[in-house]
């Protein structure tokens, strides 16, 4: 059995769509992976070509994602390239998906809190809202 493995650093371009399905939960989103390279005439950094990815996240990996990730992070995604051919309307596409096994924040530009979900907890579309929220502010009567 011979798959494309692939390790992709980018940003996260859409607002990932989670969806319930028969076969389990399944999140998908758009990643946006720009080259970047090093001019050294001019001494600066420069954008290259970007490529878009849509990434497919099923069952808890899919879950987590709709609790974790918002449009503009940074992430690192790891799993399986599948490039598509289809026809449409009398024209042809192509299109590079990746079926993730593994999705994270790319810790080199920011930081993170990792919380871990336990099944039967409360829906981690609750827990993504929670993200959203201050913590609430602790006052010396209740610091004790």
């Amino acid at each position: 059995m011979n798959e494309t493995m692939v390790t992709v650093v980018g940003n996260v371009a859409t607002t990932p769509v989670y969806r319930e399905l028969p076969s389990g939960p399944v999140a998908r989103f758009r990643l946006a992976v720009t080259a970047r390279y090093f001019d050294a005439v001019k001494n600066t950094w420069n954008d290259g070509h970007t490529n878009f990815f849509t990434v497919w996240a099923k069952r808890t990996l899919g879950a987590n994602v709709q609790g974790s990730l918002t449009v503009g992070e940074p992430v690192i995604v790891q799993g399986r390239l599948r490039v598509r051919d289809e026809e449409r309307g009398g024209q042809h596409w192509t299109s590079a998906d990746i079926d993730a096994q593994a999705i994270g924040h790319d810790l080199s530009r920011g930081t993170a809190a990792f919380r871990r979900v336990l099944k039967g907890e409360a829906s981690l579309t609750e827990a993504g809202a929670a993200r959203e929220r201050p913590e609430p502010e602790r006052t010396a009567a209740a610091a004790g």
